[in-house]
Parts: C-alpha cells; structure tokens; sequence
C-alpha cells in the first residue's frame, strides 16, 4: 500500500475558506444528529423508521459529507423539537 507523501497542511492549503467552512458545518449537523439519536436512545434503523428514509440515507447524514437542505432541517428539528443549527 502506497501512503502519500504530502503534509497536511499542504493539503489543507488547497481548501477555500468557503470549502472549510461548509465541511465544519456538515460535520457539528452530524454530531448533532448523532447527539439527538443517542439522547433518545435511536439507532440509524429506528431513526430512518421514523422519519420514513432508509438507513443508508441515516449513514450519509451521519458520515459529514451530506449537503443538507433547509427542508430536512427543518423536519429534523420538528422530529427532535429542538434546533438542528442556529442562526444568529
């Protein structure tokens, strides 16, 4: 297996500040969601249940890397009855 020769930094030189910024932001949605789910005791399974989504959907949404939409915002925030991000 090959391992790659370039540092970090170097690679994290190349994201734009807006790149940054929007992957933050998916990774704290995942952790909150993640936070919520456990809070109330749901695995992916019972999650996607409820919401009526397959659990692959959950694992995307939980992975950091989805784009989500102010929609599914706002039904995780109806689902949960607490904010999924604020704005100030």
């Amino acid at each position: 297996m090959r391992t790659a020769k370039i540092p970090l930094r170097e690679l994290l030189g190349e994201i734009t500040p807006a790149e940054r910024a929007q992957t933050r932001m998916s990774f704290e949605i995942s952790n909150r969601l993640d936070a919520l789910m456990r809070e109330r005791g749901l695995s992916k399974k019972q999650f996607a249940d409820a919401l009526g989504k397959r659990p692959s959907e959950i694992t995307r949404w939980l992975s950091g890397q989805h784009n989500f939409t102010i929609a599914t915002i706002g039904m995780l925030t109806a689902f949960f009855g607490q904010p999924i991000v604020t704005v100030k």
